[in-house]
């Protein structure tokens, strides 16, 4: 694939300076021609270097991307593989904080390149050009470790909280939990995963569904919290580019694909996840 990425770059110089130059339109059609000449440099740029990859992610999901409480600085695992990405292609990168419930439409403004951030495949494959997926992740149920509830039928007649948005709200949305959901009390929707795990720790609700990686990340270190063995869902992250954007998203794969090939992928891994490698194996 780099061969011909190579090939493309050198086609793309040429073309570019011998059409887009031009004064005389390529097509009867200005703003045709206008277009394609856009697109023909922006795609130079990007395997030329003269770019910038602007990831958008929830600054509240540890450990894929959160504000390191000590700095305020935007941290995490999805932000080290993105900026060994961007290192490796001679990018730029920035990392913008969303509001998660308006990340479609940050994307298809141009405002954000993808989005990075333990983002859920499943039951998205429409709507956004994919990255292969790169990590395994389950919904799981937290409860509090004196909780009577220690199965998912269980949960019947409880309060389960999960983040807006977010794939364990999706899951218990879903058909496949169709049963489930009807016997609860309440499904309370919560702006972060955060403000869901401190209202479990209070007593305000009876479980939490969130990411397990994340689960273990909020829970490490105290002792308030259990998970139980059901999960509810098991589900891959991609990297989410807008639809029909494959210029940008083969260049983060094919250096992806280099970093799992070279051992970067699972250093990044064992930092952020306590020296677990949490990808899915290329095989």
């Amino acid at each position: 694939m780099r061969n011909t990425l190579l090939l493309l770059s050198a086609f793309l110089a040429l073309f570019t300076l011998a059409s887009c130059g031009k004064k005389t339109p390529m097509s009867k059609n200005p703003a045709a021609n206008q277009a394609l000449c856009s697109y023909e440099e922006a795609l130079f740029q990007l395997l030329n270097g003269d770019f910038t990859l602007v990831v958008g992610l929830d600054a509240s999901f540890p450990p894929y991307g959160f504000r390191d409480e000590a700095t305020g600085e935007l941290v995490g695992f999805d932000l080290d593989l993105a900026k060994e990405v961007a290192v490796r292609r001679g990018w730029k990168v920035k990392f913008q904080a969303i509001d998660w419930d308006a990340k479609d439409a940050e994307l298809n403004s141009g405002s954000i390149n993808c989005i990075w951030n333990g983002f859920t495949i499943n039951g998205r494959e429409e709507y956004y050009t994919w990255s292969e997926p790169y990590v395994d992740s389950s919904q799981v149920i937290l409860v509090r470790k004196d909780s009577p509830i220690h199965t998912k039928a269980q949960l019947a007649g409880t309060t389960v909280e999960a983040q807006a948005d977010s794939s364990g709200l999706k899951a218990l949305q879903s058909e496949e939990c169709t049963e489930l959901r009807n016997s609860l009390k309440a499904i309370v929707e919560v702006p972060t995963f955060n403000q869901a795990y401190m209202e479990l720790q209070a007593g305000a609700c009876d479980a939490v569904v969130i990411d397990y990686s994340v689960a273990v990340r909020l829970m490490k270190g105290n002792d308030v919290a259990r998970m139980l063995e059901e999960n509810l869902t098991t589900e891959q992250y991609g990297i989410g580019f807008k639809l029909g954007n494959t210029a940008i998203r083969d260049l983060v794969q094919e250096t992806m694909d280099q970093m799992h090939e070279d051992g970067t992928f699972t250093k990044i891994s064992q930092k952020w996840f306590d020296g677990e490698d949490v990808s899915i194996q290329k095989k």
